[in-house]
């Protein structure tokens, strides 16, 4: 009976003290779910907003980064002359908690089945995307993308030969 009653009241102690949920995760879920909705309408002034000034973005190769003025231009010139459209399907978000090092702080994680549509042959590509924001002050500071480039070429017929 004692092991029972152990587990029982070992197990409440055990949930509390795994949770990782931060008092503002459903304040940043809103938001990544904001800048989600400002990819799919190709609104870059939205997006503009929801960057902070030193925001900065990686991925996906491992040496892009990109600050947020650049990312605001390069966004601008995408909806201009390349995207036609973009959809989050599946689009799920979860709350992470980095407790110390450089990336310390609160993240929201977004993964989606994500479809474009481009203006110049109406070709369309569906990748898995999988973006991890870091949040501050109800602004995004940072940002890790990773999806496959390769698949998005071969989907848009590109042949890859030496």
């Amino acid at each position: 009976m004692k092991k029972i009653l152990t587990i029982i009241i070992a197990i409440p102690v055990f949930l509390l003290g795994c949770t990782n949920n931060p008092k503002n995760s459903r304040q940043n879920i809103e938001l990544i779910k904001k800048y989600v909705q400002s990819v799919e309408n190709l609104n870059y002034e939205a997006m503009e907003e929801i960057l902070d000034d030193d925001y900065i973005g990686y991925g996906p190769s491992i040496n892009d980064s990109i600050s947020k003025s650049l990312a605001v231009e390069n966004w601008k010139r995408n909806v201009e002359y390349l995207y036609k459209s973009i959809k989050y399907d599946k689009s799920r978000n979860a709350v992470v908690i980095v407790d110390s090092g450089e990336n310390q702080g609160e993240w929201v994680s977004n993964w989606a089945e994500v479809k474009i549509v481009y203006k110049e042959n109406e070709k369309s590509v569906t990748i898995w995307a999988n973006t991890i924001y870091q949040i501050k002050n109800n602004k995004i500071v940072k940002s890790y993308s990773f999806y496959n480039e390769a698949d998005v070429y071969e989907q848009l017929g590109f042949d890859y030969s030496n």
